[in-house]
Formats: C-alpha cells, structure tokens, sequence
C-alpha cells in the first residue's frame, strides 16, 4: 500500500521557495487543477507562459518525480472530490447539525429489522465473550460504546481498535465467542481482515455496516446504516448516530429480554455508584 501526500498542500507549502517563473506554473495549476491534469508538457508551459524546462522544474519542486508523476498526482486530488478543493456554500448554520442528525435517525430507522436485532441478541446473550471491534474515529468511539453499554447487563466484553491486535484476539477467540464489527464505511482493510480470520475460526459475525459494502458480504448478520453525506465537509458526520442508536436499541433489547439479570446488575450499579459520589436519584448509570 503506497503513501501518498496532497500535492496541492505541497504546492501550498512551497510557494514561497519556488522561483518567479515555477510561481507561474503554480498559480496556473491552481487555478484550473481540471485543466492541469490533462494538459500536455507543451500546453501548461503555454498556459504559464514559461518554457517547457520549468514545468520540469517545478514538478521537481513540488516533490515530484516528473511531470508525468504531477499529473498523476493532480488526478488524484481531483478524484477526492470537488467538495475538498472548493469551498463549499454553508449549508444552513449551527442549527443544520441537529437537523442533520434528524434527518439520518429518520434514514437509519427504516432499515430496522427487528427480526435480526432479536438474532443479535440472541447471539450476544449465549456468547462466551463478546468482542466489539471499530477503528477510525467514529466507528472507535462506537464499539467502546458498546462495552459501556452492555458491560453493566454483566456481559463479558472488550472493545478493540488496533488492527494488529485485533487479528491477534480473532486468531484466539472460538467458536462459543461472538465479534460485533462497526464500520462507517466497511472498507477499512484492518476490519476486513479481522472480519475473515474471525469467521475462519467459526465466529459469529455481527456488522453494523453499510449494506452494500465489502464488510456487509463477510459478516454474517448485518445490520445496515446509510450515510448522507453532502458537499460541506466541515459538518461532522451524522452517521455515527445510527450506529449509536443501533448500540442503544441492542443494549436495551438485551436488558428487557433478561430482565432479571439486567434488574439485578443495574441495581448493583446504582449502588455503588450512589454510595461514592451521592446526588440525586436520577443520575445516569456511570455516564
């Protein structure tokens, strides 16, 4: 897997260095990225009103092998979207983030299908271990949800986030175990490949995922999410609220479905929480 960097952050951060006649090409390049990337060693040195030598020179500048790697380059930041290159108009203020959350609760909600919400718990609740997998930044914070959540029903859980050791823990688990998999996306190759080793093993498979992903064809029970993503990229995205509100709903499922267990964990809790830092009654349990 190759690393590659934004060469237009490069261009960016080397401008000031660059000579007179390469500050042409930068600027010419900037100004139409679309046209940069197809254009000819000849037409850019045209467009810049420069010789073909400096175009050389500021592909090299700009931490380029050669012309042909800038192109490639520009082509590759023209792929990411013109979302990312211009700014965007704001889209509806401070209040479009809590309309936004609606508007994916209201997507997320009718892709429910309580039938498999019963399999999931059923699967939860005669695992041995439950392993709760996420990486990234949302689909991180989800699975640690997760075993916040069902740790207090008395569920044995962990969360885990590193790749590494994730492939190491599904290596380990067995066939009485259960990993529940969060992806925003399910294209991360670390969740793939903790995904199959699981189910080499004979884990179950639980994916809270995009239904059409890679992640959602490995798993063996997905519970599906949509994103809607749009054009603002400043407004964090909306779509780990589905995944929380897929935590909640299990969570709950769970408790009610053994509610004796979950009454005598959840008053366990209240009392040792009421007992070391006192206030009132209807504080949340350990939130």
């Amino acid at each position: 897997m190759t690393m590659e960097v934004d060469i237009l952050s490069q261009i960016s951060q080397r401008f000031d260095a660059l000579r007179d006649a390469e500050k042409k090409v930068a600027k010419c390049v900037m100004d139409n990225l679309a046209g940069a990337a197809s254009a000819s060693i000849t037409e850019l040195a045209e467009e810049a009103q420069v010789s073909e030598a400096t175009i050389t020179r500021f592909a090299k500048a700009v931490g380029c092998k050669n012309v042909r790697d800038l192109k490639m380059k520009l082509a590759q930041s023209l792929a990411v979207g013109q979302r990312f290159i211009i700014d965007p108009v704001e889209q509806t203020g401070i209040q479009g983030i809590y309309e936004s959350v609606k508007q994916s609760m209201d997507a997320n909600r009718k892709l429910l299908d309580e039938k498999d919400i019963e399999k999931a718990v059923d699967w939860l609740h005669g695992a041995r271990q439950i392993i709760s997998v996420g990486m990234g930044g949302g689909s991180t914070m989800i699975s640690q949800e997760l075993q916040h959540r069902l740790f207090r029903l008395g569920y044995a859980i962990t969360a885990y986030h590193d790749g590494l050791l994730t492939r190491m823990v599904a290596a380990t688990a067995d066939s009485s175990d259960v990993m529940v998999i969060m992806s925003t996306t399910g294209y991360t190759p670390g969740i793939l490949d903790a995904a199959q080793l699981a189910k080499k093993y004979d884990l179950k498979v639980i994916v809270i995922t995009q239904a059409d992903s890679p992640l959602a064809e490995i798993g063996d029970l997905v519970l599906p999410i949509t994103t809607q993503e749009t054009d603002f990229i400043y407004k964090p995205s909306a779509s780990r609220y589905a995944m929380l509100a897929l935590v909640d709903v299990i969570s709950m499922q769970l408790a009610v479905t053994h509610k004796r267990r979950s009454r005598d964990k959840l008053r366990r809790l209240k009392l040792a929480l009421d007992s070391y830092r006192g206030g009132g009654d209807r504080q949340p349990l350990g939130d």
